[in-house]
Order: C-alpha cells, then structure tokens, then sequence
C-alpha cells in the first residue's frame, strides 16, 4: 500500500466538517494544577498482585523508576486524584449491527464510572472517521452520541486511532496540566479501509504516552472457523496481534471477549483499571534530547510482595 502523509487521514476528518482539535468549553470544577513542564516524563502505572488484582495502597516510596537501566528520582506521584481524558473509539461498521446496542450500552456504563475532574470523548470509525463528540466534561453529551451511533461500511480502525493519538498530543501540548490519558478501542474484524497502517500508529502510540486498551470481539462464526483451523487452539490472527501489541507497548490490557455479551464486564474492567492507576512523573538524569529510544521499566520496592506494576515500554527523547 502506498505511504500517505500523516496530516491526510486529519484532512479527510476536517474535510467532512467534523470536530478535530476544537474541545468543549464546558466549564470544570476548581482544582490542583500539577505543571508537567518541559522535562518531565510522565507514567502511567497499574499494579496488580499475583491473582490480578489491582493494588492500592502503594505510597512513592513503594516505587522504583529506570530509564535505560539508571533509576530515576520519582518527583511527581498520584493516585485517583489525577484526572482522566478518556477517548472511547468505537467500530460502527456494517458488521456491527446485531452487536451494537451492547456495545452502546457497555461504553455507557465506562463513562458513568468517570468523575467531575475527568473528560471523554467518543470516536466511531466506519470507512471514514467521525469524532462525534470532542473531550469535554459534559459527560451528558458523549452519553447522547454513544446513544445516537449507527451501523454500516467498512473497518478504518488504524485511522480512528491515529486522529485520537493526534488530538491527544495537540491537547497535551496547549494543556500545562498533569493529566492521565487513555483510549478504549471496540473493533470486530480487520482493518479494511485506512489510510495509515499499523506501524506508523504504533510509532505514534509509542510516542505519545496514552494508555490504549484494545477489545477484539470475535463472532461466533469467527471463533468456529479459527478453532477448526487450528484443532481446538484458540488462533490469534494479524489482526489480534496488533491489537494486542497496541496495549501492551503502551501498559494497558487487551481482551478478546467471545461473546458480545462480555462486553459489559470488559468494560467494567477497564473503568476498575483506570480508577486505581497511579500516576507518576521523572526528571530524567540523561538530558540530552537526540530522539533515541529509551527503554522504561518500573519496580516495586522489594517489600511489597508478589506485585507486578505494568506502564509503557519506553519513550522516545524528543517527544514526552
């Protein structure tokens, strides 16, 4: 396939006349600025114990930061009470249809489960991309879009996460405040009709920070012919690598429900997630900014037993 620049799949959403950049003046309540600043890399952390449940009650002191293998001095540290900006991407495809109505009402519930201090949006991706509500705090209006959502076309699902990833960076580069970000991406089949491909969307995910959680629903006639195919074993096709990939580069999660019916406790999942995440931030001890790849890793202090905390692979220096 031939390469497209990266601003064309941003043209064809404002060619349409759709909200990209522009973001609700909804008025939000009062409270604490955390600066991130030109040096700060910010991490998004989960930690689960052995049984993958989620761990809550680790102070700063619990963790250890290493950037290139050299630990880092934690200098910001958050629990719960650093807001979200959530994008819900949903697949409105023609494939769809029967599914939709739980989809709706799964993604509804995810928003229910956000605060006053957080913000959403919701994308659906069919052949083209639609932003159908911008961020904003107004959660009254994402429930209304989530509710007037139809079905039919084809799958641009690398698109939709591209204009997400793009919205994200230009909020996060006119917005002083420490904020976690997030994507919830619903598809159930291949992506038919992007112009962007995968490689170039994980680069932009590895660039970007947001935590991407990615749902693979299967139909059942999908799930019978893949089984078939590999006697029994469940048979993970280009399509679920990449979407697991996306999470896992980016310290989320990736399902892959059977059934349309899982969709309300994936969800309830990913809202458990994301009100239990700490958040933390690093001056790095290299301060050369020469584009490089540097790899992350994070640790909890040797006592606190049986935990593993989970973030994004790496970052590369010039983008933060």
């Amino acid at each position: 396939m031939s390469k497209v620049s990266p601003s064309a799949v941003l043209c064809l959403v404002l060619a349409a006349g759709l909200p990209c950049a522009a973001q609700d003046a909804s008025p939000t309540p009062s409270r604490p600025t955390f600066s991130s600043g030109v040096e700060l890399v910010a991490l998004t952390v989960t930690v689960t114990d052995a049984q993958r449940r989620l761990v809550g009650n680790l102070t700063a002191q619990d963790f250890q930061v290493f950037e290139d293998g050299i630990q880092q001095p934690v200098t910001f540290f958050g629990l719960a009470s650093v807001p979200l900006d959530l994008a819900l991407l949903v697949d409105g495809s023609a494939s769809m249809l029967d599914t939709l109505p739980m989809a709706r009402r799964a993604a509804a519930g995810l928003l229910r489960s956000l605060r006053p201090v957080d913000r959403a949006s919701l994308i659906e991706f069919r052949n083209t991309v639609r932003v159908s509500q911008a961020l904003t705090s107004d959660f009254s209006k994402v429930d209304a879009a989530i509710g007037a959502m139809t079905a039919g076309g084809g799958t641009s699902l690398y698109n939709a996460l591209y204009v997400a990833l793009r919205e994200f960076q230009a909020q996060s580069r006119t917005d002083p405040e420490v904020r976690r970000r997030a994507i919830v991406v619903l598809s159930d089949g291949e992506d038919t009709g992007s112009l962007i491909d995968f490689d170039e969307v994980l680069d932009l995910a590895r660039r970007s920070g947001v935590t991407i959680y990615t749902v693979a629903l299967k139909s059942e006639l999908q799930i019978l012919r893949q089984r078939a195919q590999q006697n029994g074993r469940r048979y993970f096709s280009q399509a679920d690598y990449a979407m697991r990939a996306l999470a896992d580069e980016t310290g989320a999660r990736a399902f892959f429900p059977d059934a349309a019916g899982d969709l309300q406790g994936v969800y309830d999942t990913v809202a458990t997630e994301l009100a239990s995440q700490y958040a933390l931030g690093y001056v790095p001890r290299n301060p050369i900014q020469n584009g490089a790849w540097r790899r992350l890793m994070v640790r909890v202090a040797s006592t606190v037993q049986g935990v593993r905390p989970r973030t994004r692979t790496g970052y590369f220096a010039d983008s933060r």
